[in-house]
């Protein structure tokens, strides 16, 4: 009675550990399984292996879209034998100008002093020179002092810009110049320029692949190069910008379209 007793105690304890170490084994070969797969899946990552077959496509994708803002810069300089005289008068002037284009509408944060000089302002004179005598040299005499402030101006509704141009050259303005019209937000305009792009290269990527019998395996190599924006002015639009300091009647300035326009480079690994 007690030897039964005996191995079934041995028999209870045995098997238990048996499955134990079956269940640690498997474990064990799982896990190196496991390992062995991300191995051989980091091969590609960050190991620097280059690819060796490849084939390079590019795309190219435009975006048009209206302009939503316009900005310009306004200039006032006067010239005084004192520097305080000239800076009074050309902050009166500068000062009026700002004014007006609050009162417009302009806030605050879109008028912004580009440029504040002062500049001595000199004459060169020629000394009288004795008959048959030495004749002494010419020299810069100051005559005074030029100041001058510019201001950058950025008008949100684009339909003011032709009135406000008007408006600062009635208030003293020296100078109205580099009207341009632009979109406020680009990004979401060049993302989806980008993007028509790169789905221009992947569907040149696909034909290119068929007709040569491979697959397309990998993104290996990308480039993008944002082309420039162009302005694409009404008929008349350039050539208004530039010459309404010679007109009374506020000018009517079309504002066009601007091209967005995204060029990239797309390499793929084959097989």
């Amino acid at each position: 009675m007690e030897e039964r007793s005996v191995q079934e105690i041995i028999k209870a304890t045995h098997y238990p550990r048996m499955a134990a170490a079956t269940a640690l084994g498997m474990l064990a070969v799982f896990l190196f399984i496991a390992t062995i797969g991300e191995l051989k899946g980091l091969r590609f990552i960050g190991s620097g292996v280059a690819a060796t077959n490849t084939i390079s496509v590019s795309g190219e994708g435009e975006v048009f879209a209206v302009p939503d803002i316009a900005t310009f810069s306004v200039s006032v300089r006067e010239t005084a034998k004192e520097v305080k005289d000239a800076q009074t008068a050309a902050t009166k002037k500068g000062n009026d100008i700002i004014a007006y284009l609050k009162g417009e509408g302009i806030e605050e944060k879109d008028v912004k002093t580009t440029d504040y000089s002062v500049n001595p302002q000199y004459e060169w004179t020629q000394r009288v020179c004795p008959e048959g005598g030495y004749c002494p040299p010419g020299k810069q005499v100051l005559t005074g002092f030029q100041v001058s402030q510019t201001l950058s101006v950025k008008v949100r509704d684009t339909k003011k810009a032709g009135d406000l141009l008007s408006g600062v050259g009635s208030r003293g303005a020296t100078e109205v110049s580099g009207l341009t019209f632009e979109i406020d937000d680009e990004d979401v305009l060049k993302a989806e320029a980008r993007d028509m792009a790169i789905k221009q290269a992947k569907e040149k990527a696909e034909v290119l692949a068929n007709s040569l019998g491979v697959s397309l395996v990998r993104v290996v190599g990308f480039y993008e190069n944002e082309g420039p924006i162009y302005p694409m002015y009404g008929i008349g639009g350039a050539e208004r910008a530039m010459d309404i300091s010679v007109k009374s009647a506020p000018p009517e300035i079309p504002v066009g379209e601007n091209k967005i326009v995204s060029n990239v480079s797309v390499t793929y690994e084959v097989r």
